[in-house]
């Protein structure tokens, strides 16, 4: 087992919460809340209205969990990858499309029960636009931080509440991540030319960015069927009876082009984080694994 895998991810996936959280309030904003017409709209108000701290509300728990969740995310691939070589027998050749495709799938599908309570605690949060300045006489602020969402959401809605949006989730993060996986590893092996020579820092970045521009273009309509699910009945009425109402009412009311409503931003949001996470991730992988001198390239090369 590749327990360099589970240490690496966890560290790159709290470097990119850091590094895209905030922009990532804005996605969820756009995505959930017809006030905010558009990205620089949504910037412009929620810094006006909450200063700062508005594009980093909960982001406490989604570093914690997002560590545990890319963790799982990355230690998961890379003993796939090692499954499905050993059961073809070629435990030390180089890895196919295919097992990179399945790898990356059941990468996704497995951070879903890790992944679930955390993000519909930040999502909550990230919809609380009240500015506490403007409260402070009349607090009203449903949600007093993290913690207190998570108990709420439990008291309120039962254990199953933290996992409202778990499908919605499951059905972008399968495709998305074996889609994330594939591009990186064809990446990186286009601009190693065939040759396990270390790749240059500069390539790994490029590889992760394109990489996750290329999964959330495959994530998007489910992430924003997700967050509606996680919003519903928070602040008024349930208006969903459930992931397919949710995915036909939206179409019904607002058309299909809002399922890439927010696409522009996660692109915008994808290219830095996933540069970081994969720079992050293979520099301490190599550390682990090697003493790490540079950045090792990553053991994917396709047939």
């Amino acid at each position: 087992m590749h327990l360099a895998d589970f240490v690496s991810g966890s560290f790159a996936g709290a470097c990119g919460v850091a590094v895209g959280y905030p922009l990532d309030t804005v996605k969820v904003r756009i995505q959930t809340q017809k006030q905010f017409t558009g990205v620089y709209q949504c910037v412009v108000e929620t810094f006006s209205k909450e200063g700062v701290h508005g594009f980093f509300k909960g982001m406490s728990l989604p570093i914690a969990t997002v560590s545990m969740t890319s963790s799982v995310v990355f230690g998961t691939y890379r003993n796939c990858l090692q499954c499905l070589s050993q059961a073809r027998g070629a435990c030390c050749g180089p890895n196919t499309k295919l097992e990179v495709f399945l790898s990356g799938m059941a990468s996704g599908v497995a951070q879903v029960s890790v992944m679930s309570p955390g993000d519909i605690v930040k999502v909550r949060l990230q919809c609380q636009t009240e500015s506490r300045r403007a409260l402070t006489k009349t607090p009203t602020l449903k949600y007093h931080g993290p913690v207190h969402c998570l108990l709420t959401i439990v008291k309120q809605e039962g254990l199953m509440g933290l996992y409202r949006g778990a499908l919605p989730i499951m059905l972008r993060d399968g495709p998305s991540y074996a889609t994330y996986f594939l591009t990186y590893a064809t990446v990186c092996e286009w601009f190693a030319g065939g040759n396990k020579k270390k790749l240059d820092w500069y390539v790994v970045m490029l590889a992760g960015g394109i990489a996750g521009m290329a999964g959330w273009t495959i994530g998007t309509p489910m992430d924003v069927i997700k967050a509606r699910l996680q919003m519903d009945g928070a602040r008024e009425i349930k208006k969903y009876k459930g992931f397919f109402h949710c995915i036909a009412e939206t179409a019904r009311v607002e058309g299909t082009g809002v399922f890439f409503r927010s696409l522009g931003i996660n692109l915008l949001r994808a290219f830095p984080v996933n540069m970081v996470v994969f720079f992050t991730y293979e520099v301490l992988t190599g550390f682990f694994q090697a003493g790490g001198e540079g950045v090792d390239p990553p053991q994917l090369g396709l047939e």
